[in-house]
């Protein structure tokens, strides 16, 4: 079995917290383990995952994140895999854990089999990626706030000149010489 692409995990980032995270349903689907069986490791190794590795959502998390994606997959036909996973196998009463990247690199040396350190490779390459994107779309909005600065002050320049043309040509229209027929 392949490593999951880049953009199939991306997709099932999500931002908890400021922080791009991992649900465990998700993750452990990607490791080809069962949700029960990957927070098993996780509790017997408790110590390596403090909470800025990992943390479970609150129940209005949750359920803003499930709202979400109904929302969002419900004119494209894709139901999201925290959705159906989490309403099927657990019911409306559970949490998922959310992890990090941190957490999912720990995950590594909790998870041992072959698929697991080639998962957690494309994870890692995933949290990369995005980062690069997230620094791209940065660079990108603070060039645009340049050139809007830039063309706003000569774009003043010309609206300047225009109002003094349109003063120009009303001055002219209201002089005395207008008034008794002159033309200008």
């Amino acid at each position: 079995m392949h490593a999951p692409k880049t953009e199939a995990i991306a997709r099932l980032v999500h931002a908890v917290r400021g922080e791009r995270v991992l649900f465990d349903a998700d993750l452990a689907g990607l490791y080809g383990v069962s949700t029960k069986v990957l927070n098993q490791a996780v509790k017997r190794n408790s110590e390596r995952f403090p909470a800025d590795f990992m943390f479970r959502l609150t129940a209005e998390e949750w359920k803003a994140i499930r709202s979400q994606s109904v929302t969002a997959s419900a004119g494209g036909g894709n139901w999201s895999q925290i959705v159906t996973s989490s309403s099927k196998h657990r019911g409306d009463v559970y949490q998922p854990y959310a992890f990090t990247e941190q957490g999912v690199a720990m995950l590594s040396s909790v998870l041992r089999s072959s698929r697991a350190v080639e998962v957690n490779i494309a994870i890692m390459r995933t949290f990369v990626q995005l980062r690069r994107l997230m620094d791209s779309n940065r660079q990108l909005a603070r060039k645009i706030e340049a050139m809007e600065k830039k063309y706003d002050e000569q774009f003043a320049a010309v609206f300047d000149a225009i109002k003094r043309l349109i003063a120009e040509d009303d001055a002219r229209r209201t002089s005395p010489k207008r008034r008794i027929g002159f033309v200008t």
